[in-house]
């Protein structure tokens, strides 16, 4: 299982610790240092079953100073997966990714019921 976070980010922090707590092992993988290509974008985005705009950091300063909202619904799907690989911070996190099984973002009821059995 490939848990991909911020460091600096409290919801990943909450995530990564609620993982611990609960014995759960997996390999951390810095977001902005190892940024999500955009085959591995499109291949989360299918396996998770969410909309594309599930994928996108939109309370980061970025997202705003860019104005994404506006530019994102004329956009392609490959011309979004182009736009999140360019800069990590774009992504929504964390993003764990276990299987055929793709979490964005750290909902604690949907964590459990894909984690503990």
């Amino acid at each position: 299982m490939i848990f991909v976070g911020y460091p600096k980010c409290s919801t990943s922090r909450k995530a990564e610790k609620w993982l611990q707590e609960k014995g759960i092992a997996y390999e951390f993988r810095h977001i902005a240092e190892e940024k999500p290509s955009k085959d591995e974008l499109k291949q989360w985005h299918e396996k998770s079953g969410l909309d594309l705009k599930r994928f996108y950091n939109t309370s980061g300063r970025l997202y705003k100073s860019m104005n994404l909202k506006d530019q994102i619904p004329s956009m392609s799907e490959e011309e979004q997966y182009e736009l999140l690989s360019t800069d990590g911070l774009l992504v929504k996190r964390p993003i764990v990714i276990d299987g055929d099984c793709v979490l964005v973002g750290f909902k604690e009821a949907e964590w459990i019921s894909h984690f503990v059995k």
